[in-house]
């Protein structure tokens, strides 16, 4: 098995940005999710429930700074990107606790998996991909430790299911692939990845194998 794939999404909800290391501790991939919208009711918007949200990119600035499609991510043009695509009372705001995560700091999926539920992982934006594994031996994963580079993973529980209508609709105003094509090949109920928690923190997790 090997590291396919290493992403950090600097904007919760956005797309990411595709790396080849990175530094990871007890809170995940460094500069993750840190950066997340809120609605005018005063909960997390995801896009979940606003797709439009993946047609915009985070990424992290030479300063380290979170970036929104190119603008640093508490200026006014990427306040008015969020807000086109989510509304007009959208606010941004910046988070560096474990709160900002759905479940576990870390989601890993492998490559044997994706081809298994027939569409493109970026689409739930895991930020490790395992090649080289076949069909869906990841269910087997939880309850054990593995080692990507120097850091030491602990796979705690599996993703939950994902709803015909998430996954359907995520291909809107992504790119990633025909809407068309999952239909056939996504199973009611299905997960894809698992939750992870990081037992050896300040570690550097790179591309190459894992154990």
């Amino acid at each position: 098995m090997h590291v396919k794939e290493i992403w950090r999404y600097p904007v919760k909800s956005m797309a990411g940005e595709r790396l080849s290391g990175v530094q990871i501790d007890k809170l995940g991939v460094a500069g993750d999710r840190k950066v997340l919208v809120r609605g005018g009711n005063g909960h997390v918007v995801t896009s979940r429930t606003h797709h439009q949200l993946l047609g915009l990119k985070g990424t992290l600035g030479a300063d380290g700074q979170p970036q929104i499609s190119g603008h640093v991510w508490d200026s006014p043009e990427a306040l008015a990107l969020v807000r086109k695509a989510v509304g007009a009372d959208a606010e941004l705001f910046y988070c560096d606790g474990p709160e900002r995560f759905d479940v576990l700091p870390l989601l890993v999926a492998t490559d044997g998996a994706v081809s298994y539920m027939g569409f493109d992982s970026r689409r739930l934006r895991p930020n490790i991909i395992v090649g080289g594994v076949e069909g869906l031996q990841e269910r087997e994963w939880p309850g054990h430790r593995f080692r990507i580079g120097e850091a030491v993973i602990h796979a705690a529980q599996t993703a939950g299911p994902l709803r015909d209508d998430d996954i359907r609709s995520r291909h809107l105003k992504t790119g990633y692939g025909h809407p068309e094509e999952h239909r056939p090949q996504t199973r009611r109920g299905d997960g894809l990845g698992f939750c992870c928690c990081v037992r050896r923190s300040h570690s550097r997790g790179r591309s190459g194998d894992v154990k």
